[in-house]
């Protein structure tokens, strides 16, 4: 098995103008890059929806070492519901923390230290208030499973990560790729997990030519696969590709490969300016005000 990064969270948002403002000025993250699309991604990156969309990777460094967020708006819909999959990021940041206290953005404090708050639409982020490291401040994802054994079994035997910790009392477990990298936990609910309609999909890179082997292992041991491999084009970059699969609580996950993903997610210089020049075009907002409508709640 070659070596394997953790990448990237995707997160639905509704409004895009708070979102950027939350990853930006509260969590201090930047804009990595952002594209516009006129239709859906074949491999369902925005999820169901066919019409115009956007994606804005948000993070504290470049994909190469750094785990990040990606945000797809959908120009259609105005807002999604949380179901009890996705159970929180947690990063480490003492500026964020004072971001939030001077913004009045709401926190509470769960822990020694730590401090519980959401993003716009939602979604927890846990801040530890500790100095910011020079590396990837971002420590762990947590998701929701209802058979620990089960998932940790998946996680591990099959996608071949490594068990940092296990905790069968508090129905918890660690694993990772790499000390260095991002780390997934999961957190055993107790019963089954409702993805609803804001679910995320959580991605890591192999080299290339590992991609046919997961794809023929996963139909060996029956799991499923949600999108087979397939080549995704972005105008004008690196042609990436990608195996999307579910694991037993349908949490999806995206495999793709290292060598054009590297390429295709280098950092843009102008990712700041393409997002606000995209959030100042969008009239979408007031077109469904003076429409007097509503824009889908998905």
């Amino acid at each position: 098995m070659g070596a394997r990064r953790a990448l990237h969270f995707v997160f639905k948002v509704g409004n895009r103008g708070q979102s950027a403002r939350f990853y930006r000025e509260l969590l201090g993250m930047r804009i990595l890059r952002h594209e516009e699309f006129e239709e859906g991604c074949k491999a369902t990156c925005n999820g169901p929806y066919d019409g115009k969309w956007s994606k804005t990777m948000v993070g504290y460094g470049p994909e190469d070492d750094h785990f990040v967020a990606e945000l797809t708006y959908n120009y259609g819909v105005g807002e999604y519901r949380l179901g009890s999959d996705f159970l929180g990021m947690t990063l480490m940041s003492s500026q964020a923390v004072s971001n939030a206290r001077k913004m009045g953005w709401p926190l509470k404090e769960v822990a020694r230290g730590i401090f519980e708050t959401e993003a716009p639409g939602g979604y927890k982020f846990y801040l530890e208030d500790k100095e910011q490291p020079q590396q990837d401040p971002v420590l762990k994802v947590t998701l929701a499973v209802s058979n620990l054994q089960k998932s940790v079994s998946y996680w591990s035997d099959l996608l071949g990560m490594k068990i940092y910790e296990t905790n069968e009392e508090k129905q918890r477990a660690l694993l990772g790729y790499a000390d260095n990298q991002c780390k997934l936990e999961l957190q055993g609910i107790g019963g089954a997990v409702d993805h609803a309609t804001a679910f995320g999909r959580i991605a890591f890179s192999c080299p290339k030519e590992e991609l046919p082997n997961i794809e023929a292992l996963m139909k060996k041991e029956k799991q499923k696969i949600l999108t087979p491999l397939v080549s995704l084009d972005t105008p004008g970059k690196a042609t990436v590709q990608v195996v999307i699969l579910a694991d037993p609580d349908n949490h999806e996950i995206c495999f793709v490969g290292d060598e054009a993903f590297r390429e295709l997610s280098k950092m843009d210089p102008n990712g700041n300016k393409l997002l606000d020049d995209a959030m100042a075009a969008d009239k979408s907002d007031e077109w469904f005000a003076k429409h007097k409508m509503q824009k889908t709640s998905a």
